[in-house]
């Protein structure tokens, strides 16, 4: 299990004080104004990076990283990935998990048949959808407990109703 979680990605410079404009992942923006340390991956390691959050608009967070204090600075991290150590982020609630920590995980039909490997999760509506490869071929489905009725993340396992899975997902030929 990784110790880190991405939670951001800098966009642009804002302004020509240093400020970078931040893409968010994370669950709730505002997050942002408590997280004063972030983190920046550097191959295998991460390195810390102060962070001050001036303020959340329109779903993006302007924050002022580390000793940049103009555009030029921010510039060189346009498209870096913000990290937080994990025991920094608010803990999942009952039935819910990082999507991190769900990546690789197999789906399992009801007859033991590994279905694919869980490689993305996205987040454009009210549901979400698992996306799903097994070599070359690849399906998705809506997150729904009638589809996916447990997961266990320590055995690395998403349980699949196979008879729900065929009604609601989405087959590559």
């Amino acid at each position: 299990m990784n110790d880190y979680l991405m939670i951001g990605e800098v966009l642009k410079p804002q302004g020509i004080r240093g400020e970078a404009k931040i893409k968010p992942y994370a669950a709730d923006p505002e997050d942002f104004h408590r997280w004063k340390t972030l983190y920046i991956q550097k191959g295998e390691t991460y390195e810390p990076i102060a962070a001050k959050c001036s303020r959340v608009h329109d779903g993006f967070a302007y924050i002022t990283l580390g000793d940049c204090t103009e555009p030029n600075a921010v510039e060189r991290l346009r498209g870096t990935q913000l990290f937080i150590r994990r025991e920094q982020a608010v803990q999942p609630q009952e039935d819910e998990t990082f999507i991190i920590d769900l990546i690789g995980c197999e789906a399992v039909d009801e007859s033991g048949t590994v279905l694919g490997k869980l490689t993305d999760v996205l987040q454009h509506g009210p549901v979400d959808v698992y996306v799903f490869r097994n070599g070359r071929k690849g399906f998705m489905a809506p997150a729904l407990k009638a589809v996916f009725p447990s997961v266990d993340v320590a055995q690395r396992r998403i349980d699949v109703c196979a008879e729900k899975l065929q009604e609601v997902a989405v087959f590559e030929d």
